[in-house]
């Protein structure tokens, strides 16, 4: 789509559900529902098998984690750490 702006990640109230999200998405989105309270960005590289010892391999989660909450998937708490929405 040359010239054009093509958004692969709908809006939570644009989307029937999150059937439309890419896997890696989904996979992030089960995990912080699976937990108990808020979740830190390690956390879920520690689920997701990541190297967490590693501060730059956590940099392209927490992005995507970042980009899940300004989409309305996910909150993010002002200490960092996500909820997933009602």
């Amino acid at each position: 789509m040359a010239g054009r702006a093509v958004l692969l990640m709908l809006h939570r109230g644009d989307a029937a559900d999150e059937g439309g999200l890419p896997g890696d998405y989904l996979k992030i989105l089960a995990i912080v529902r699976e937990a108990d309270g808020p979740v830190q960005v390690r956390a879920v590289g520690e689920r997701l098998g990541l190297d967490t010892s590693v501060h730059g391999k956590l940099e392209p989660l927490r992005a995507k984690m970042t980009k899940l909450a300004a989409r309305g998937w996910l909150h993010k708490r002002g200490d960092g750490r996500f909820t997933a929405r009602p």
